[in-house]
């Protein structure tokens, strides 16, 4: 992506369909008068005098327990500098984003047009009431260092500064881990650190808790080696300085055995690295340039263990696998502060889960045979959902044991339980389809590139590196609409109807006619057909010039359906294909089927649908918990509806025992599971979470996920097609721009499966 098409992107990001990336959503109903006299006037008076009576009950009546301050002057933000709180505010937004979707904290970002160390700690002082926590967030040093310790010495809530903190415990749990793997002493090792900012200091001060020993460390700023015979050094720097004959970061490499870089790009060349010592460590955690490129460091050596702060590369040291976290395992024990205690609770436990047996579910998403703990695995991966329930509570329970917790937690299998209720956040489920779409990247054919939405979304699939895109429409409209949305890279282009595509509209036509012969089609209208895109799409999957097809954007959803089932061959074992939506709720993702093919399926057809929609979730690393859905419960109704589904259920726990399915079942049902459990203890669903919804007809399944979808705001990956044997899905009339995107990113994954299954 150009750097002019990078900036269009972002800006157009942040400020469109409303400007920013946060907002403040109501907890309780208000749909009434009753509702907002409790709400307000008078009814707000009775949680008032009980705060009033003793300041505790805040935390009963108020969301000030699960509500972080992230605060900023703007002095230092990432790489930009000291660009002022106004234009910091995106960062701190950002910031609060990712609290939200990591671990459900709700976050106010809050920049401060101050410098002055009194007059900053005054402010956030002033403000704290209304907050259970603060995350300081690019402040310069050294006054970062006496704006935290001043803040956590005169508050009783947490606080943290994030950049120097968040990188040092991430790291320190690599660097263990490293150390481990290089069967090394880390009272021993040799340490280069380039760097001498917040998060270097921070860093350092953490390995020597580790272990490190002081005399062993060599850190380097912008002006070379950090020598105690050097003038006017910070406290912080001093406390760093060597004593050592160095001179510059290449005299210090010599014989190290870790270098960890928190500076700027390119400053460590391959013979730097070469003159480290056996099994070097070196995390180059500069970004978006690392200190020393990923590839040119493991083709230097091949006995590196090596991390940066890149997603593209194994190793990530990546600050959302602590602070979110951190700050949830405090918020719910009332931590009064983040001690010392706590960050060395964070550092051993992501090192210790880095060792244990990854999740299926993370091995999809990375698109890995089986990650485990070794030289290119040394810290977890950001999308382990096992985060949540692992890190807090270690957090939690250093707090306990440190005295700083105000509200100990006795229940630990309960807790856990929230929390993995709390991760319920659907968008990651698009994350790890894109993540996994770029491991293994397929050819998709856009079969209506010449729609300029289309077009957008083929654009940022390139761009996103989600598919080898290929474009199939007018040759000079998609010319002329590539130039105006500046998407410049070259792709294929292909218009079927040219003369120039006569060659294989003669080779499609004939190896479409020959399945077609005996079912009423002429070689000569076989030929023809491959004029429109549908057909010279589907011929171009058929064929193996492609791996996947996205269509259907500008034609009702029959009309393209009809050439796709003449085309593409179904499945081995499927008697009739159907389509599912994922829907990413609040509560989860659900998946809904049949919502586009069948209206009317049969006691068959359900049971056809449920096995291919099961395997669907699976393809998502998920376990299918599936409830077949009717307006009846259990036999409560003898109608054709409710007997069809009946027995389709009663052929699957025969036949099917070890997938969980049961019905009919009214919606509230399946998805409220203490009714569930209440009024129908028997039920395979009982202690399930249920992710599959199997609809009785069409209607009721596509008026439900539209209604999710428009009332709701749940978005939607779909309608995906179940049950053709290649990769092939059809669109919604006038999808958006990120349906299509994901859509295509859904298709890719697709093709890799079926790669795999070959």
């Amino acid at each position: 992506m150009s750097d002019s098409r990078k900036r269009h992107e972002a800006l157009l990001y942040h400020a469109k369909p409303k400007p920013g990336k946060i907002e403040v959503v109501p907890t309780k109903k208000y749909a009434t008068q009753h509702d907002l006299a409790l709400a307000y006037s008078p009814g707000v008076a009775e949680p008032c005098l009980e705060i009033a009576k003793d300041r505790e009950n805040v935390y009963k009546y108020t969301s000030k327990g699960n509500l972080v301050a992230v605060i900023t002057n703007g002095t230092a933000v990432l790489g930009l500098g000291d660009i002022g709180p106004e234009a910091s505010k995106p960062v701190m937004e950002g910031k609060g984003l990712l609290f939200k979707i990591f671990a459900d904290i709700d976050v106010f970002d809050i920049e401060v047009d101050a410098t002055d160390v009194d007059k900053f700690v005054e402010i956030v002082k002033a403000i704290a009431p209304t907050f259970g926590g603060i995350n300081l967030e690019d402040i310069k040093a050294p006054e970062a260092f006496e704006i935290e310790r001043r803040l956590i010495e005169e508050l009783n809530i947490p606080v943290m500064h994030d950049d120097q903190h968040g990188t040092a415990i991430i790291s320190g749990a690599a660097l263990k881990n490293a150390i481990e793997i290089a069967n090394k002493d880390i009272s021993k090792v040799k340490i280069v650190v380039n760097g001498a900012g917040a998060a270097a200091i921070s860093c350092t001060r953490l390995y020597v808790k580790l272990g490190a020993i002081l005399e062993n460390i060599v850190m380097c700023d912008s002006k070379g080696v950090i020598r105690k015979d050097r003038d006017n050094l910070t406290s912080q720097k001093a406390e760093f300085a060597t004593d050592q004959d160095l001179d510059s970061l290449e005299d210090a490499m010599q014989n190290a055995d870790v270098f960890i870089g928190l500076s700027k790009g390119n400053v460590v060349s391959p013979e730097m690295l070469l003159s480290m010592a056996k099994d070097p460590i070196v995390f180059a955690m500069a970004n978006p340039v690392a200190e020393i490129d990923y590839d040119l460091a493991i083709k230097t050596r091949k006995d590196i263990i090596m991390a940066t702060g890149r997603s593209d590369h194994p190793n990530q040291v990546n600050n959302v696998l602590g602070f979110p976290f951190i700050f949830r395992g405090a918020l719910d024990v009332r931590a009064t502060k983040i001690n010392e205690e706590m960050k060395m609770a964070a550092v051993h436990a992501l090192a210790d889960l880095a060792k244990r047996s990854v999740p299926e579910k993370v091995n999809i998403v990375y698109d890995e045979v089986s990650l485990s703990f070794g030289r290119e695995y040394i810290i977890p991966k950001p999308f382990d959902p096992r985060l949540i329930y692992e890190i807090p509570p270690a957090i939690a329970k250093a707090a306990m044991d440190s005295g700083v917790a105000l509200e100990p937690i006795t229940d630990w299998e309960k807790y856990r339980e929230e929390l993995m209720e709390r991760a319920g956040s659907g968008s990651k489920e698009i994350r790890m389809i894109h993540n996994r779409a770029k491991s293994n990247l397929k050819r998709i054919v856009f079969a209506e590139a010449d729609h300029l939405d289309v077009l957008k979304a083929a654009q940022r699939v390139h761009e996103e590196r989600l598919g080898k895109v290929i474009l199939l429409g007018r040759k000079e409209s998609i010319l002329e609409l590539k130039e105006e949305i500046g998407f410049t890279d070259d792709v294929p282009i292909f218009d079927p109807k040219t003369d120039e595509e006569e060659e294989r509209r003669k080779r499609f036509g004939e190896a479409y006619w020959k399945n077609r012969q005996r079912k009423g089609r002429t070689l000569s209208e076989a030929t023809k057909l491959m004029r429109e895109r549908t057909y010279f799409a589907a011929m171009m999957v058929n064929e193996n010039e492609a791996d996947a097809l996205i269509t259907g954007y500008s034609r009702p959803y029959p009309s393209v359906v009809k050439p796709i089932l003449e085309l593409i061959e179904k499945d081995k074992g499927v008697s009739k294909i159907a389509a599912c939506n994922l829907m990413l709720t609040k509560q989860g993702p659900l998946f809904l089927a049949d919502t586009t093919i069948n209206i009317n399926p049969s006691a068959k057809d359900m049971i056809n649908t449920t096995q291919m929609a099961s395997g669907l979730v699976k393809m998502f690393g998920m376990k299918p918990n599936v409830a077949m859905l009717s307006f009846s419960n259990f036999g409560s109704s003898n109608t054709e509806t409710s007997k069809k589904i009946r027995e389709a259920v009663a052929f699957m726990h025969k036949h099917y025992p070890n997938l969980v399915v049961d019905g009919e079942l009214q919606a509230d049902f399946a998805l409220n599971a203490e009714l569930l459990a209440k009024e129908f203890p028997f039920s395979k669903l009982n202690g399930k979470k249920v992710n599959v919804l199997i609809f009785p007809n069409l209607e009721s399944a596509n008026i439900t996920y539209k209604l999710l979808k428009q009332v709701q705001g749940a978005e939607s990956i779909g309608p995906m097609i179940l049950g053709l044997s290649k990769a092939v899905h059809i669109l919604q009339l006038g999808s958006s721009v990120d349906e299509m995107v994901n859509m295509a990113a859904l298709a890719c994954v697709d093709a890799q499966q079926r790669e795999k299954n070959k």
